[in-house]
């Protein structure tokens, strides 16, 4: 396709606007960007301030942002973001307890997702990679607005515990997975905070995510939803009213005695939480009162598990294209051909409630 100057949009290449308080990390994330193809650095500015004033200026199409600066933070700047000139982010993260929380708010307010910079002796050359990876695919999500959802708990800063209710798993109760990755800790911030309290389910959760992060996302979850919401453990029971998530780094499954079982069994789809993983030990062990719900997310993780639960007899719900950062793991799972449900980002909490309460009627 041609622009009215006559030149192939598609090589049009995407410009990109690095924010970083660190010389060399503005250095470097310039020096590797301008040399991978198809990208260009538009500029480079050293805190929010300078690149909220940037942005109008230069006409970024992502931008890459430092979570900790002086002056204007990542999160502020991102907020400002959103709310002004809405467009792709992909953050830069420390692995630290504080940088995990704020990431993790990062991506429930729209960042579509980040990358942890590089430790002092790290293969920083692996770390760009990365960058570039997901700048690339950042480029062509669809940038959501974030929600405001309603808050059940405030969690205290230390040892965190939930105090609702749960009950043990009874004969009949139905267990829900949902799976997501590419935007999908805005996404889960929207079903979790809709559900309906008292639901007649349990729930597992499986975000693409690395170690250190979960446990904040877990944490965050908890703290905007009806249900008791944890980073999963060996031995956690299933439980209705409770959400367990897998933690960054473990596959996730259900035993026999409907217990959690965690393992670090080679990667499936390149990821370790894989969705399917947990899908698949669901529908084998829950069979008919097992739901599916895969939300937004790059790739086909999710799809394999659908089919078993599916074929199993539960209930299998896909995300809208409408609604995806990115609609790559729901597109795959419609095109398989076993979704029962295919729904806007708002109404799939109501589709796993209409899902549970169907299935209850027909037993």
């Amino acid at each position: 396709m041609l622009s009215a100057s006559g030149v192939s949009q598609e090589a049009r290449p995407v410009r990109v606007l690095v924010v970083d308080d660190s010389a060399y990390m503005r250095f470097t994330l310039t020096k590797y960007l301008n040399e991978a193809s198809g990208f260009v650095v538009v500029g480079a500015a050293r805190d929010g301030r300078d690149a909220l004033d940037m942005i109008p200026k230069v006409k970024p199409d992502v931008v890459t942002l430092d979570v900790e600066m002086p002056r204007l933070d990542g999160l502020s700047t991102l907020r400002e973001i959103m709310a002004v000139c809405p467009m792709p982010v992909v953050m830069l993260s420390s692995l630290t307890a504080e940088g995990a929380r704020e990431t993790v708010q990062a991506l429930t307010l729209g960042a579509v997702d980040f990358v942890l910079k590089p430790p002092a002796k790290a293969n920083v050359a692996m770390v760009m990679n990365e960058v570039i990876a997901k700048v690339r695919a950042a480029a062509t999500a669809k940038v959501m607005p974030p929600i405001a959802p309603r808050q059940f708990h405030q969690p205290t800063p230390a040892v965190y515990v939930s105090s609702k209710p749960t009950r043990a798993l009874r004969r009949g109760d139905k267990v829900v997975v949902v799976g997501a990755s590419t935007g999908g800790p805005r996404a889960l911030n929207t079903v979790v905070a809709a559900l309906a309290p008292r639901l007649e389910a349990a729930f597992l959760i499986v975000q693409h995510m690395p170690v250190g992060f979960t446990r904040s996302l877990a944490e965050r979850l908890d703290h905007i939803s009806p249900l008791a919401i944890k980073e999963a453990e060996p031995g956690d029971a299933i439980e209705v009213g409770r959400g367990l998530l897998a933690p960054g780094g473990f596959h996730m499954m259900v035993n026999d005695h409907d217990r959690i079982e965690l393992n670090q069994n080679p990667t499936v789809h390149g990821v370790r939480p894989a969705i399917d993983v947990t899908m698949a030990s669901v529908a084998a062990r829950y069979k008919e009162a097992s739901v599916g719900v895969v939300l937004t997310g790059m790739g086909r993780d999710g799809t394999n598990g659908s089919v078993l639960i599916h074929a199993a007899g539960g209930r299998v719900i896909a995300e809208d294209e409408e609604t995806c950062v990115v609609w790559g793991m729901p597109r795959s799972v419609a095109e398989a051909g076993v979704a029962n449900t295919i729904a806007k980002l708002p109404d799939v909490a109501g589709e796993i409630e209409k899902a549970v309460k169907t299935m209850n009627n027909e037993q």
